[in-house]
């Protein structure tokens, strides 16, 4: 807790995270890695499980995002890496479920995130760090911007899942 702001958690071994998120019509060229990801909301608290499988080995992280403004394109994320036992003991919990697949890409020296949805949705972030992130490239097809839009966001994709 910050003790000026009591409602505020300390944001001191957080990871500023200012993103843009964009609809796209397809995966571009450039791609360097792909990840096979379920992000697990737990119910009723600010806390995502996530499991990425990249290359056939899976690494399981238990993250806690705090917003920092009004919208969901500035957050403080804090992650920790789980074993085996920690993720199955917080599997456990009752939680809103999303999964995809995301496609790194690198491109004219920039990076950008494209996630694939099982429906066919694409939506591409481009994180910024502290600052404002750049504009989309022309080579990323935007359909249209949706940082601001809840239901791109992880969390307003995941739908109730069964406990483990």
């Amino acid at each position: 807790m910050d003790p000026a702001r009591p409602d505020t958690p300390s944001l001191k071994y957080a990871h500023i995270e200012t993103e843009r998120r964009f609809l796209v019509r397809a995966v571009p060229a450039g791609v360097q890695q792909v990840s096979d990801i379920t992000d697990y909301y737990l119910d009723g608290t600010r806390l995502r499980l996530r499991a990425v499988t990249t290359d056939g080995a899976t690494t399981y992280k238990l993250g806690h995002k705090v917003r920092l403004g009004a919208g969901p394109g500035s957050i403080a994320h804090t992650s920790i890496y789980l074993d085996d036992t920690e993720w199955a003991l917080l599997r456990r919990l009752p939680a809103r479920i999303v999964r995809k697949r995301r496609h790194h890409v690198r491109r004219d020296d920039i990076v950008v995130a494209i996630d694939e949805f099982a429906d066919g949705t694409r939506v591409a972030e481009i994180d910024g760090g502290n600052e404002r992130p750049a504009d989309p490239p022309a080579w990323l097809q935007v359909i249209r911007e949706v940082t601001n839009d809840e239901d791109f966001t992880g969390g307003g994709r995941a739908r109730p899942g069964q406990h483990n």
